[in-house]
């Protein structure tokens, strides 16, 4: 395989990159909207919107998003990965295109339809990418990199809406909606350059260009017994997914077959529904809107303050794309969703004595609880979900498992932002009793539901379902038996890991 930027370590960090740009992107378009919905001139070009349909103008983004999953369960194992996030970016241009040139409401909406199309197609394509194309003692880091940079777009998309709105005029907004289209040009331009996903040629019968592409990543020889690995790892994982002789259709990814696709689809679903349903859109979203209805600080001062509880967002994230691996999956995500919880209520105490003596005080608390929180889901929920979905679905499933869990994102993200202006406005603080409690909930259902995948083979993960016991059982032997003795099942032939499945389980 030829590549303009060569083998190895070059050829992963252009793979890295592009991700890297892909996810900026996708912070950026979640963040944008938030310091717009202030600005004079957009207001006045809109009408004035009630918080109704403010709900409606921002939240659209998101069932376009949910759209664009939809598009990638049906087209996308068709398409491959580099040519599903190509796709993504052109239609990105497109709707940032149309935003930036819309004089009316409708004409707003159908362009933030368009753009969070291709942001779904983005987001259930990328992970899934660099998960099929590193290391996986790396996996955790890079992918979790992917979503500390969708920090840094949210924070330059807050602190660029905050220097334009010293400009004034139409500029002021529409300037800073234009700059999707300058992320989205670059990526199609990397995409071009780089290798498509073993995995997937591998599972398309391209045998020969799925070698060349693992021997260009890892700049080794066909020989070398890495790559050899690796080849017997995936053809075992193909093997074993095919030896059902199950039909192969649009639903296939939904039967309970032997390596548990239906559940393992379930779950990528659901944990990527408690990275929305904790809340955090509240703040992403409608930081100065929050700051100034609830702690009741002028516009100014809450646009700068949400900038700055938004990069906590970014800070909180450096932590686990440094150590994911190590940090494990199922500690981080129940150690966060229990820290979430707690700054949540803290919040709704302190707001709920906004009217007493001490009222300002209590409120100006409430604004540090803002930032922990924030601050913990960039360590935590932030993180894994995107780790997770990719990891937990097996190959022949992945992009459409991938695009279904993807899809759950966006629909409760969806949900989230549209119904915030209201309960925000009505409920007052008693709206952040409800994120209180889902949070706490999500802490025992990951203890009991969800398998520790950091350090496995993506193929791997098909054993811990196909052994026949609990998977969070049979993935915690699984773990201290590499730890401890090197002992990796996921070698060989199917029928090998069947009986390593078996040993273990005696065991």
């Amino acid at each position: 395989m030829r590549s303009i930027l060569g083998k190895g370590k070059p050829l992963q960090l252009g793979i890295t990159v592009c991700c890297l740009i892909a996810f900026i992107l996708y912070g950026y378009d979640q963040g944008v909207f938030s310091g717009i919905l202030e600005n004079k001139d957009w207001l006045d070009q809109f009408g004035h919107p009630s918080d109704s349909k403010t709900g409606i103008i921002v939240s659209c983004y998101n069932l376009g998003c949910f759209a664009g999953c939809i598009l990638n369960y049906i087209f996308g194992e068709k398409l491959g990965r580099r040519r599903a996030i190509w796709l993504a970016m052109f239609i990105v241009v497109v709707g940032a295109t149309l935003q930036a040139t819309a004089f009316n409401v409708p004409h707003l909406v159908v362009g933030r339809l368009v753009t969070g199309c291709g942001t779904g197609i983005k987001t259930s394509t990328v992970p899934m990418y660099q998960s099929e194309l590193c290391d996986r003692k790396l996996r955790g880091r890079l992918v979790s990199a992917e979503v500390l940079f969708v920090g840094v777009g949210i924070t330059v998309a807050y602190w660029f809406d905050f220097g334009m709105s010293y400009v004034g005029g139409p500029i002021a907004w529409r300037l800073p909606i234009a700059a999707q289209i300058v992320f989205a040009l670059i990526v199609i331009v990397l995409v071009l350059g780089l290798p498509e996903s073993p995995r997937w040629l591998f599972q398309h019968g391209r045998e020969d260009e799925a070698m060349a592409v693992l021997c260009a990543v890892y700049d080794k020889e066909p020989t070398d017994q890495y790559i050899i690995n690796e080849r017997d790892a995936i053809s075992s994982a193909i093997e074993l997914e095919l030896s059902e002789n199950k039909p192969r259709n649009f639903f296939s990814i939904f039967r309970d077959d032997r390596v548990k696709t239906r559940k393992r689809v379930l779950l990528a679903w659901f944990v990527q529904f408690m990275n929305q349903a904790g809340g955090v859109n509240l703040v992403v979203y409608y930081a100065p809107s929050v700051l100034v209805q609830n702690v009741g600080l002028s516009a100014n001062l809450a646009q700068i303050l949400g900038g700055c509880i938004n990069m906590m967002f970014m800070f909180g994230s450096i932590l686990p794309s440094f150590t994911l691996d190590r940090m494990g999956r199922r500690k981080t995500m129940i150690t966060g969703c229990a820290g979430l919880s707690l700054c949540m209520m803290m919040v709704s105490i302190l707001l709920s004595r906004a009217d007493s003596p001490n009222g300002t005080s209590c409120s100006s608390a409430a604004v540090a609880f803002f930032f922990c929180y924030m601050l913990i889901f960039g360590m935590t929920v932030n993180c894994v979900p995107w780790v997770y979905v990719p990891e937990i679905l097996p190959l022949e499933a992945r992009a459409r498992g991938t695009a279904i869990g993807v899809s759950s994102n966006w629909l409760w993200n969806f949900t989230v932002v549209m119904i915030t202006p209201v309960i925000i406005n009505r409920l007052q603080w008693k709206a952040y009793l409800i994120f209180m409690i889902t949070n706490a909930l999500f802490v025992p259902a990951f203890w009991l539901w969800f398998p520790e995948t950091s350090n496995l083979r993506l193929e791997g993960v098909d054993y811990i379902f196909s052994s026949g016991g609990d998977p969070v059982k049979v993935a915690r032997q699984l773990a201290i038996d590499i730890k401890t003795h090197g002992y990796d099942v996921t070698m060989g032939n199917a029928e090998n890991m069947k009986s390593a499945s078996e040993m273990s389980i005696a065991s």
